[in-house]
């Protein structure tokens, strides 16, 4: 085994069309709160972050047809788009990664939703997978792609 084994599932995202259509589903039927609504610009995309025990359902609704989002629910529809695995020091594992001839999507971590410090393994190297490394803390030496 490489490093140390991730902390847990951070969340579960999940590409949807539409955050109004499936926000009603989430809050009113499972009953799951609705903590915010934000955009990550980066990604192209709108996220709504619900609650779910210690972790989370992340909706993911592109905001343009050129978001790797709007790809994905083309290509597949919706549903689950990606597991994220809460890591520390996001840069090593990375590199581990990389060690054992897993691709990383990113070069560098970049800020995801939330302010994390994310970056995606390779759905090819992973068995159809695609995995977030997720690593939340306040840094000032992010990589990030608003910039």
């Amino acid at each position: 085994m490489l490093g140390e084994a991730p902390e847990k599932i951070d969340h579960l995202g999940l590409a949807v069309h539409s955050l109004q259509e499936h926000l009603p589903f989430y809050t009113d039927v499972l009953g799951l709160t609705h903590e915010k609504t934000e955009e990550v610009q980066a990604q192209g995309v709108k996220v709504a972050f619900l609650t779910i025990g210690e972790a989370k359902f992340e909706l993911l609704e592109p905001v343009s047809a050129e978001s790797p989002i709007a790809g994905f629910l083309n290509k597949r529809g919706e549903g689950i788009h990606h597991v994220a695995l809460r890591v520390t020091n996001i840069e090593a594992r990375m590199e581990e990664m990389k060690q054992a001839g897993i691709r990383t999507l990113q070069d560098q971590p970049v800020t995801g939703a939330g302010g994390a410090l994310v970056a995606f393994l390779h759905p090819k190297d992973t068995k159809g997978v695609l995995y977030e490394l997720c690593e939340k803390q306040d840094r000032k030496d992010v990589h990030n792609d608003d910039q």
